[in-house]
């Protein structure tokens, strides 16, 4: 039975969707830009504040579900420059040791917020209980 979760620190879904879905051991993030939930903007003072965003709201919602950044198993990644691709790779080794997770990244010509410069969606393995 999936169950959904919902962090109030983070941004609401933008549509009709959960923030995370936990189903069989394992938790499914939906995509998060670099929102800030406190004003429902996006965070526009530099590429490296709206990326870091990016990351505390998926730690909002992993946190939420009972998990860390150290029980993702899988992330993907959308940037609208991948010439980002370098300051998203710091900011990520910040928040990731190694083993990290496996990983894709995308350019893509838009997201759903316009200003979004990127946004990231993972997937946790719950611990064990």
């Amino acid at each position: 039975m999936k169950k959904s979760i919902q962090s109030s620190l983070a941004p609401a879904a933008i549509g009709p969707y959960s923030q995370a879905i936990e189903i069989n051991g394992y938790v499914y993030l939906s995509g998060q830009l670099g929102i800030d939930a406190s004003t429902g903007l996006l965070v526009e003072e530099s590429k490296e504040a709206q990326l870091e965003q990016v990351f505390k709201n998926i730690g909002y919602v992993l946190k939420e579900a009972g998990c860390t950044f150290d029980h993702v198993v899988k992330c993907t990644a959308f940037l609208t420059d991948m010439n980002d691709f370098a300051l998203f790779n710091g900011i990520y080794a910040r928040y990731f040791m190694a083993p990290y997770p496996a990983r894709s990244a995308f350019q893509v010509a838009a997201l759903p917020k316009k200003g979004a410069i990127a946004e990231m969606e993972v997937i946790a393995k719950l611990p064990a209980k």
